[in-house]
């Protein structure tokens, strides 16, 4: 099998089953389950990680059937580790806990999560001492990069937002688990409103998103694995997540001509050709979004997942979109010109010092070494609460 677009990408499945039987019925619930297990199992085999909280299972009064999905997700997981494609980067999942998780495993559930927290595939964080659901839902959105909630009410509403924030996608599963103006059903029926559907997801290569949602309907006569099928393949379609490229593109000036050769021989190879990305440039050739060039330019780098910034030639523009990466947080690649003299708060941060001179293969190893050392540094100023 061809690699996945999913390989790599967090996925994070997420929301919960109301009380009510009236509303989710005990087969609604066990279809829903069914569904879970059979998504994650098609997500392993095709490289895709999950982002997971760890957590107690609480179960409905009336059925005690499970109220949450986390603890299903863990249990797929496990089941098909050996469908894990051998070189699909790790950490397989990252586990969110809290001060209390260890004491809130369910005991059936002991051993398993005994079995995955001992090895390299999962990776701990912690939400501090927060108890409140929203401060281990932010914790849980800075490391997904897809939102598929299914039931909720107000904590589905509140994770869709974070991601929407970070510019990522969310498939909303329109499953009858939850009443319909509450949860994913909402933000699946919010979605239905043809020009809204690209704040939710959007699709490579200009493709129909509304179409997607459409598709996505899940009548009660489609059987689980159809359900599945679909749901994968509009996963594989999605938007790839967005490089976004902060760089002289003035032609008259001197520099361009080095910077142009950089992006094409250097950056858009590795930057979409290896790592996934997709290179996002704003020079008023593209097809807009929204009606003035400065609206566009910051509205997708503010939503973007990494920015590459490249400050040959010094040009105020770029030092001003550099600045508004650093300081939202963004992981942020700061590049310039080999010899090129630059402001002293620039040279503090480590950049990449790159070259005219040297073949293609060297020059990308160059860039791809430096990516590797600071894709996972700190912002400049971390988001700390004031107590927790």
């Amino acid at each position: 099998m061809a690699r996945s677009p999913l390989f790599g990408r967090r996925i994070h499945i997420a929301g919960s089953i109301v009380e009510d039987i009236a509303v989710a019925t005990g087969d609604d619930v066990r279809s829903a389950r069914d569904l879970v297990t059979g998504l994650v199992k098609e997500l392993v085999r095709r490289g895709a990680n999950f982002v997971v909280p760890v957590d107690a299972e609480p179960t409905r009064k009336n059925d005690g059937l499970p109220i949450c999905f986390d603890w299903l997700v863990w249990q797929a997981i496990r089941d098909n580790l050996s469908r894990r494609p051998p070189e699909a980067p790790g950490p397989l999942a990252i586990a969110i806990q809290h001060h209390k998780s260890e004491d809130q495993i369910p005991a059936e559930f002991v051993d398993l999560w005994d079995e995955l927290r001992s090895s390299s595939l999962v990776q701990i964080e912690n939400a501090a001492h927060w108890n409140m659901n929203s401060k281990r839902m932010e914790a849980q959105a800075r490391f997904g990069d897809i939102l598929v909630p299914l039931g909720g009410t107000e904590g589905v509403l509140f994770l869709a937002n974070l991601y929407h924030d970070a510019g990522n996608p969310i498939i909303p599963l329109n499953l009858p688990l939850c009443p319909e103006n509450t949860g994913a059903r909402r933000l699946y029926n919010f979605g239905l409103t043809s020009h809204q559907t690209r704040r939710l997801f959007q699709i490579a290569d200009n493709g129909d998103a509304h179409h997607w949602l459409n598709r996505i309907r899940f009548p009660n006569r489609q059987p689980v694995p159809e359900r599945v099928a679909d749901l994968v393949e509009l996963l594989e379609s999605l938007e790839r997540p967005r490089a976004f490229a902060v760089r002289l593109l003035n032609p008259d000036l001197p520099e361009h001509a080095d910077v142009q050769d950089f992006f094409d021989v250097v950056v858009q190879p590795v930057v979409e050709g290896e790592l996934g990305y997709r290179l996002v440039v704003v020079d008023g050739r593209q097809a807009y979004d929204h009606a003035r060039i400065d609206e566009e330019i910051f509205a997708k780098l503010h939503r973007s997942s990494v920015v590459l910034a490249d400050i040959t030639g010094a040009r105020p523009n770029c030092f001003l979109e550099l600045g508004y990466a650093l300081g939202r947080g963004v992981p942020t690649m700061v590049m310039a010109r080999e010899g090129g003299s630059l402001p002293f708060d620039i040279t503090t941060l480590s950049g990449l010092h790159w070259s005219t001179k040297g073949s293609a293969d060297e020059r990308r190893r160059a860039f791809r070494e430096h990516w590797n050392a600071i894709r996972n540094r700190p912002p400049i100023v971390p988001t700390e609460p004031l107590i927790s």
